[in-house]
C-alpha cells in the first residue's frame, strides 16, 4: 500500500494556464486567459478526492484571482503563495514553505506533498530541495526542457494535466513510491 499524499501544488503559468493566450492590462496582471487542456478537469478531479490544494506562483496578485475566477477553480485552491505577495520567487524556499504552513503541513511531511510545475529551474528546483515530489509538466516550449544540473531534474514528468490523475493513482497504490 502506498502512502498518502498530504497536498498538490501547482504552478500558474503553462502549469494550469496557456500563457500564449493571457490578455493583461497595463499593470502586467493577467485579465483573463484560457486553460491548458485538462487542467481545470484534474484539479476539479483531485479536489473532489479529497487532495488539499495550494497555488504556489510568480507575478502579479490580482492574474489567479481573475483567470482561476474566470474558470471556477480558484475557490478549490486552499492556500496561495504569491511571489509579490510573499516578497520572494521561486526557487526561493519561501515561496513553498509558505503554502504548506497555510495547509499545516509540517516539514517532516514534505516528501508526501507534491509540486507541479512547468519550469525547471524555478517549480522543481524549488521542491527537490525541501524534499517534495516534483512534477514537471512538459508542455509548453517556452522553458528549457534539459536540467542544467541534478537540482532541476524532476522525480516525474508528464506531458498534459490529466497526466498527473494516473500518476497520483499510481503513488497512492504503491506502483510507484512516494518516498526514496
Amino acid at each position: 500500500m502506498g502512502s498518502k499524499i498530504l497536498a498538490i501544488c501547482f504552478d500558474f503559468g503553462d502549469t494550469l494556464v496557456d500563457e500564449a493566450t493571457e490578455i493583461k492590462d497595463e499593470t502586467l496582471t493577467t485579465l483573463r486567459a484560457e486553460l491548458i487542456p485538462g487542467a481545470g478537469q484534474a484539479v476539479r478531479e483531485l479536489k473532489r478526492r479529497g487532495y488539499l490544494l495550494a497555488l504556489v506562483a510568480d507575478g502579479r496578485p490580482g492574474t489567479y484571482a481573475n483567470v482561476l475566477g474566470q474558470h471556477g477553480l480558484y475557490d478549490l485552491f486552499d492556500a496561495v503563495a504569491i511571489s509579490e505577495e510573499v516578497e520572494v520567487e521561486k526557487p526561493d524556499p519561501r515561496m513553498f514553505t509558505h503554502a504548506l504552513d497555510q495547509l499545516g503541513i509540517a516539514p517532516q511531511d514534505y516528501g508526501r506533498t507534491m509540486m507541479v510545475g512547468n519550469h525547471l529551474e524555478r517549480d522543481i528546483k524549488g521542491a527537490n530541495a525541501l524534499g517534495m515530489i516534483s512534477v514537471w509538466l512538459d508542455w509548453s516550449p517556452r522553458r528549457p526542457k534539459v536540467p542544467r544540473d541534478e537540482s532541476e531534474a524532476p522525480r516525474y514528468t508528464i506531458r498534459m494535466p490529466m497526466e498527473l490523475i494516473e500518476l497520483v493513482d499510481n503513488l497512492e497504490s504503491g506502483w510507484l513510491r512516494i518516498a526514496d
